[in-house]
């Protein structure tokens, strides 16, 4: 166990200070973000992993859907207007699922929100991930935070040049793979790789990978914390999302303050020392270059990697984890009115430890029932609720349909026999990747017959049409009626049936006739 002198002392200053406030278009002052370790940081690396991961594997994987659809198995193939997502195939009027989607993700990000805070931000977001994923690679080229700032600060040289080359020439190639990757979910990959390569692509291919690779470096390398400051809006909407029971990276400053770089010293003197040694490693790891000891602040993404660095330094002078630590404001405030003095309103640390210097067992620890409350049922209910009605759809949808248009001009023609012939534009859509043979049949219009356009079949009731995979069949059908039926009832089905399947489908169509004929 060190000494609190022990411990290292970073000379760090919060770039985005609470108390002192950097006017709207001041120059940016650089962040170099130590490097920390402990279980989020652990927890980050995996999520970065699996998150990058599915984002560039994603579109090499191969499902099969038989001979006549891609065999990608995430594709939005925009030319033949589809989306598949291994077995799902979704068509242009089907869009209200990704429409349901969104809803899904816009409700979870509230529900996230509610109940641990800003984690989306801090682990999952893009911008979160490629910045991790960036200052990697500055790590690993001009060291950890001390060299980067002595790197920074140093005169050019060979030394400092080939680093800085090196590390430009990495994030670039990483953008350019983001922006590779972005465009192989719109086609083949293999295949637009290829024509990538050598030079065949589309113009608009090369023109997105352009444009993604810009954003990536710009954002991920060169602004980093000022999008999440500057241009994303959600640290303005959080507040809203959040009240006294939802988890927050929290500095526990009733058991911190007053802090003292020489605790032992001030506590032979009488005086009243909190835990904190005020080493500033919370700071030193801030990659939004901020001190979580001033406070909750709309720069702070809740990565926690500030509460790593803080129990490291408690793990090496001897005392409890958690000075920095995931807290409800309802948890904080019931510890801050215990270590406050009642007479002098001043934090005394001594209220809050026992007679070993443990934490008192009065001290209010979060609770997972704090999580499950009115709110966030609210928000897992309306989530559930979307995702089960898109599941129930989805599930029961028909792959077979059926729509009709009446001829406008002429609407009827009477023929030599007396009888009344309509005509009809009727579209079958058969919406899986297999061909297959549907019956279209009237029901109702009693001894009316039907005959169909290119179609080497008598007349009759019902005709048999070959339907191709994936695809929309056009047909022109004429119906007639007999002069001595044309008093009935002129309204009638066509219907569509798949017998293989059983999947079938009708639409209510009108037969018009002359007025004297009714």
């Amino acid at each position: 166990m060190l000494d609190d002198k022990e411990v290292e002392r970073l000379e760090v200053e919060a770039v985005n200070s609470a108390k002192t406030r950097q006017p709207l278009y001041s120059a940016r002052k650089k962040v170099f973000p130590k490097r920390a370790s402990g279980r989020f940081r652990q927890f980050k690396w995996l999520i970065m992993l699996v998150t990058l991961g599915i984002y560039y594997l994603t579109p090499w994987i191969r499902w099969d859907r038989g001979p006549y659809a891609p065999d990608q198995a995430v594709l939005l193939d925009i030319a033949n207007r589809r989306f598949y997502f291994f077995f799902i195939e979704i068509w242009p009027q089907e869009f209200f699922y990704v429409a349901g989607l969104l809803v899904m993700a816009g409700i979870g990000l509230f529900l996230i929100t509610s109940t641990v805070g800003r984690a989306w931000c801090g682990y999952t977001c893009p911008q979160t991930v490629w910045v991790d994923l960036f200052l990697v690679v500055e790590r690993g080229i001009e060291g950890d935070r001390n060299a980067r700032i002595k790197l920074d600060s140093a005169p050019w040289s060979f030394d400092k040049l080939s680093k800085r080359v090196a590390k430009h020439l990495v994030w670039l190639v990483i953008a350019v793979a983001t922006g590779g990757a972005w465009i192989f979910y719109f086609a083949d990959a293999p295949t637009l790789l290829g024509q990538l390569v050598t030079g065949q692509a589309a113009a608009v291919a090369y023109i997105t990978v352009a444009v993604l690779t810009a954003t990536t470096y710009v954002f991920g390398g060169l602004m980093r914390e000022q999008v999440c400051t500057y241009m994303c809006p959600w640290p303005r909407i959080q507040a809203a999302m959040l009240d006294e029971n939802s988890l927050t990276v929290t500095y526990n400053d009733w058991r911190g303050e007053p802090r003292s770089r020489h605790a032992k010293k001030a506590a032979a003197e009488g005086l009243s020392v909190g835990d904190c040694v005020d080493c500033n490693a919370c700071v030193a790891v801030c990659p939004m270059g901020i001190d979580i000891r001033d406070g909750q602040q709309l720069e702070c993404i809740t990565c926690a990697l500030c509460i790593d660095a803080c129990d490291s330094v408690m793990d090496k002078i001897g005392k409890e984890r958690g000075l920095i630590s995931y807290a409800t404001l309802a948890d904080y405030q019931s510890n801050m009115a215990i270590a406050t003095d009642p007479a002098t309103g001043k934090i005394e640390p001594k209220r809050v430890h026992d007679q070993n210097g443990k934490l008192s067992d009065k001290i209010a620890h979060f609770r997972l029932g704090r999580i499950f409350r009115a709110r966030t049922f609210v928000y897992a209910g309306a989530w559930s609720l979307v995702g089960v009605a898109l599941l129930v759809a989805l599930l029961s949808r028909d792959r077979l349909e059926i729509n009709v248009l009446h001829d406008r001009n002429p609407q009827f023609v009477r023929l030599a026999d007396g009888s009344i012939r309509n005509g009809y534009t009727v579209k079958l859509l058969n919406m899986i990747p297999e061909p297959r043979t549907v019956t279209l049949s009237l029901d109702g219009l009693p001894e009316a017959v039907m005959s169909v356009v290119g179609v080497d079949q008598p007349e009759s009731r019902s005709v048999t049409v070959e339907a191709e995979p994936d695809k929309l069949k056009t047909i022109r059908v004429y119906v007639r009626q007999p002069q001595a039926n044309l008093a009935e009832g002129q309204s009638f089905k066509f219907i569509v049936e798949d017998k293989g399947s059983s999947e079938k489908d009708a639409y209510v169509a009108k037969f018009n006739v002359p007025e004297a004929a009714k």
